[in-house]
């Protein structure tokens, strides 16, 4: 069974492949309770483990450590790459480009093998666009829904309210009659003109003749602006998979 890892900032997301068929997953703080989780699930019998990380060259070294020790396996962590899987990366620096983010787009193009544009809507909001040939054009980075509301309450003193109230507040759409309905309605309404912005730019290039993927935790909240879109959460694992094959 593979172990497949994507460590962020936060949290790290796991899961197991059995073949291709996913047997376990979820997602961590640390490398103790990444192990912890395994070895509550005896039937996960893990024979190889990659990863991508943007965490620090420190932190990763210490999570491959705790992670080949434990189970005895080689752990592959992805690396940049000028080309990967048919996809050219397009930043002038390539190594610039983040790995979960370059990944994402080369798991998209794996799947699509067309023109894509891959919408990422986590912490940050990232879009990018490949061609039909497989070439990077670039792409842009936004504050994403957390970022935004964290803002919002860290320089404005009145603005204090607690995650449920900021779930219910997001049920509708009508303008906001509270402050938490105000400010969690108008944050979403940034990030979905974002997305249509994005979409706008992806015609001008091809046309109609292009596919839209979405990933990252708060992909469902804009889905209804991509009514075409494709849903992969585990977008940045395929990428993995072509970057580190086991």
């Amino acid at each position: 069974m593979i172990l497949e890892m994507d460590c962020g900032n936060s949290f790290i997301k796991w899961r197991v492949l059995d073949g291709l068929k996913v047997v376990g997953g979820g997602v961590v703080d640390s490398g103790q309770e990444l192990v912890a989780a395994l070895l509550a699930s005896p039937l996960l019998h893990i024979t190889s483990c990659r990863l991508v990380s943007v965490r620090s060259d420190e932190e990763t070294a210490s999570l491959i450590t705790v992670v080949s020790s434990r189970f005895s396996v080689a752990v592959k962590c992805a690396s940049p790459a000028k080309v990967m899987a048919g996809v050219t990366n397009g930043y002038e620096h390539f190594e610039r480009l983040g790995l979960d983010r370059w990944l994402a787009l080369v798991g998209a193009y794996e799947l699509s093998r067309r023109a894509c544009l891959v919408l990422d809507l986590g912490t940050a909001v990232t879009a990018d666009f490949v061609a039909r040939d497989g070439q990077h054009l670039g792409g842009f980075i936004c504050p994403g829904l957390p970022l935004m509301r964290n803002q919002l309450r860290t320089h404005t003193r009145r603005i204090r309210y607690d995650t449920l109230s900021a779930e219910q507040a997001l049920q509708r759409n009508t303008p906001g009659r509270t402050t938490v309905e105000a400010v969690e309605r108008g944050c979403l309404m940034m990030l979905r003109g974002f997305v249509l912005s994005q979409l706008e730019l992806a015609g001008d290039y091809w046309g109609e003749d292009y596919e839209v993927f979405l990933t990252g935790g708060d992909a469902d909240l804009v889905a209804c602006a991509v009514p075409d879109g494709r849903l992969v959460k585990d977008l940045v694992f395929i990428g993995l998979a072509a970057a580190c094959p086991v």
